[in-house]
């Protein structure tokens, strides 16, 4: 693979793929590489997610945050997002704006690959709190890979 990396004091360009995958070797199906670090944001954190077709990311697990507004900006596929007590279908191009309190989750029940960037402000420390079985597992998206 090549490296499409440069970082300067004034600005980084770096390959998303050259992230580490936080899944890699876990069961959970798809993809999430934090650019943060490796873009060297002092006040942006930066998330790529990567959804196969027919799989829950978040394997019926949700999360909120308790100060993080987060942007999600979808550049391929359609998601099934839950928001609280809503479940809408957002397809891309979308970008999804979420409140930090707001508990949310997403899977991908389509036969299209998703794309995801998630964008928020960099707090340095863990702001997200798990909702174990936030919602009810999808007959179109499996829960693990494989």
């Amino acid at each position: 693979m090549t490296t499409n990396t440069e970082t300067t004091s004034e600005f980084a360009v770096v390959n998303p793929d050259d992230a580490d995958d936080a899944y890699a070797g876990t069961d959970v199906p798809g993809e999430f590489r934090s650019l943060t670090s490796a873009l060297g944001c002092d006040q942006v954190a930066v998330t790529l997610i990567r959804v196969p077709p027919h799989s829950d990311f978040e394997q019926g697990t949700g999360h909120f945050h308790d100060e993080i507004e987060e942007l999600y900006v979808l550049t391929r596929g359609t998601l099934t997002m839950r928001f609280g007590e809503e479940i809408r279908t957002v397809s891309a191009p979308a970008a999804v704006r979420v409140a930090p309190t707001t508990p949310r989750s997403h899977r991908n029940e389509r036969d299209e690959p998703v794309e995801m960037w998630a964008i928020s402000r960099k707090l340095g420390r863990r702001d997200a709190t798990k909702l174990d079985d936030f919602w009810e597992a999808s007959p179109h998206a499996r829960q693990r890979t494989g």
